[in-house]
This record gives structure tokens, C-alpha cells and sequence, in this order.
């Protein structure tokens, strides 16, 4: 027992050394060399000295390269809205976790027999003339502005039939607050005009990677040169 307890103590000594090491290693890598006088402005050393024009002793000063850069959300952004959706897998998401990457967004319903499936015709026309490595930069967004008809299911398989489950293709059902929410900040009207049936605006959005609307598309079948342009000029 005596042997077991010492080594113990031996391994744990070790490991405690180890630390103070790495800690130590880590600190002077942070660590750059200047003359207190700035004589030559800016520059640094790696290495302690004197400054080649006054001769006095470099002073050590810390860097900020290992320090955490904030990313901020400007007031634009729909990264702001903190409300929670789910896509057709089912997957609980914020509009945050877009981040990154160019949406193209549409709002629409399953079940319309009239403008939705001509808005779905039209971002399928804008994905076809995305060149392929262009492609994993963009996110194409169908929010639903049904909730109550609109689940996680029903969207999946209206994905499946409509060619739309590649990974770029994305489904979003929120609640009657959150999708009227989204409207607004998107200009996008609708009302209800039955129960399963919506008036609304056809507008496609496009947003760069930082959550900011950049372009709007309005009209079903319209002229979709500029959206393209705006969208290949978001993911070069």
C-alpha cells in the first residue's frame, strides 16, 4: 500500500509539473519584445534585445493574438430573433444556427394549390443555376406559415416530393407568433382565409452570412437574374 500510495503522489507531482509547464509556455508565446520609446513604432521581436536605434533594452508586451474576437449581430441581423423552430427532421433550431452561410428564404404552406407552388418552382430555377461548388454555401429556406398544418412530417414529405431533401434544402415550422414575427421583419403579409387556406406576398429573400437582407424578389415567375447575381456574389 505504502509503494501504491507513493507513486500516486509521484504521478500526481508529475502532472502538476507538467501543467505549470505548459501554463509557462503558454504565456511566453503571448509574449512579443518592443522598445519602450517606439522608435521604430509598432515593431516587435520575438526575442529580447536592445532597439537598434536608441540601444535601450526591448520591454516585453503581451500580444491579444490568443484572445477571443467577439462576433457581433448587428441590429439588421434575423440572428437576433430567438425564437425556437423545427425542420422537417424534427430538429429544434434558432435562426442563429444559419450562421455563416447564404440563405435564400421563402415563406409558404404545404397545402396552397396556387402561388406556393410556383414560389417552389421558382427557388428550384435559382438553385439550378448555382454552380455545384458554389452550393454547400447556400441554405434554402422554406418557412411555413401554417404551423398548426404544417409539422415536421408533413414538411419532410413534401420535400421528398418535390425534389427538395438535399442537404442545401431546409423546412421550418415555428408557432403562430414566431412565423408572424419573421414576417414582419421579411414585409411578407398573409391572412387566413380558411382554414387551410392563406392569401400572402410572394417574396423570396436572400440574407448574407451574417443575417442581413440584402436582396428581395417579389412576384411569382419573375426575371431572377439579379437575386443570382446577388446570391453568387454573397458566396464567392
Amino acid at each position: 500500500m505504502k509503494t501504491l500510495k507513493y507513486t500516486i503522489i509521484w504521478v500526481l507531482a508529475l502532472l502538476l509539473q507538467s501543467c505549470a509547464f505548459t501554463n509557462e509556455e503558454t504565456k511566453n508565446d503571448s509574449l512579443v519584445y518592443a522598445c519602450p520609446m517606439q522608435c521604430e513604432d509598432q515593431k516587435t521581436y520575438q526575442n529580447p534585445g536592445s532597439c537598434a536605434v536608441c540601444k535601450m533594452d526591448l520591454k516585453a508586451v503581451e500580444t491579444e493574438v490568443n484572445k477571443p474576437v467577439a462576433e457581433d449581430i448587428s441590429d439588421e441581423s434575423i440572428f437576433n430573433l430567438t425564437s425556437q423552430w423545427h425542420t422537417e427532421e424534427n430538429k429544434a433550431i434558432q435562426l442563429e444556427d444559419l450562421k455563416g452561410k447564404t440563405l435564400v428564404m421563402v415563406m409558404i404552406y404545404t397545402s396552397c394549390k396556387a402561388a406556393c407552388p410556383r414560389l417552389v418552382a421558382d427557388m428550384r430555377n435559382i438553385e439550378a443555376q448555382i454552380p455545384e461548388e458554389k452550393i454547400a454555401d447556400i441554405q434554402f429556406v422554406m418557412v411555413s406559415i401554417d404551423p398548426e398544418t404544417d409539422t415536421p412530417q408533413r414538411l419532410k414529405a413534401f420535400a421528398k416530393e418535390n425534389f427538395m431533401d438535399a442537404e442545401h434544402w431546409m423546412f421550418l415550422q415555428g408557432t403562430e407568433s414566431s412565423v408572424r414575427e419573421f414576417a414582419n421583419v421579411l414585409s411578407v403579409k398573409y391572412k387566413e382565409i380558411s382554414p387551410i387556406d392563406f392569401s400572402h406576398s410572394n417574396i423570396i429573400s436572400v440574407f448574407n452570412n451574417a443575417g442581413e437582407l440584402v436582396h428581395q424578389q417579389e412576384g411569382l415567375g419573375v426575371d431572377n437574374k439579379e437575386t443570382i447575381d446577388t446570391i453568387l456574389a454573397l458566396s464567392s
